[in-house]
C-alpha cells in the first residue's frame, strides 16, 4: 500500500475567496470551497443541487462570486461576514467646496 504523497485542498480561505473573479469555474473553485470533489461537484450541478446558481456559458459551468461569498456569509466589504458597518451620517461627511 502507498501513501498518498499530494496533500488534499481542505476549503478555500476566505482571502481567496474574496478575490475571486466576479465570475469563476465550478470546478475547481465552488468544489473546493464545499469541500467536495470533482464527479460530486458537477452531479450536483447537473441535478442543480448545488447551493448557489450555476451558469452555463458555451461548455463551462460558472457560478457568481456574489452567490458564493452570501452563501459563506461573507461581504465583499471586509470578508468577516459582519456587514460594512454603520454608514456614516450625512452631517459628518466632509464635502468640497468649489
Amino acid at each position: 500500500m502507498t501513501q498518498q504523497t499530494t496533500a488534499r485542498r481542505k476549503g478555500l480561505p476566505v482571502t481567496e475567496a474574496l478575490e475571486l473573479p466576479v465570475m469563476f469555474d465550478v470546478w475547481p473553485t465552488l468544489g473546493a470551497a464545499l469541500d467536495i470533489g470533482r464527479t460530486a461537484t458537477y452531479q450536483l450541478a447537473r441535478d442543480d443541487a448545488l447551493p448557489i446558481p450555476i451558469f452555463r456559458v458555451g461548455r463551462q459551468l460558472r457560478a457568481r462570486r456574489s452567490d458564493l461569498l452570501n452563501f459563506l456569509g461573507l461581504t465583499e466589504e471586509n470578508g468577516d461576514g459582519a456587514g460594512a458597518g454603520t454608514p456614516t451620517p450625512l452631517a459628518e461627511r466632509t464635502t468640497a467646496t468649489t
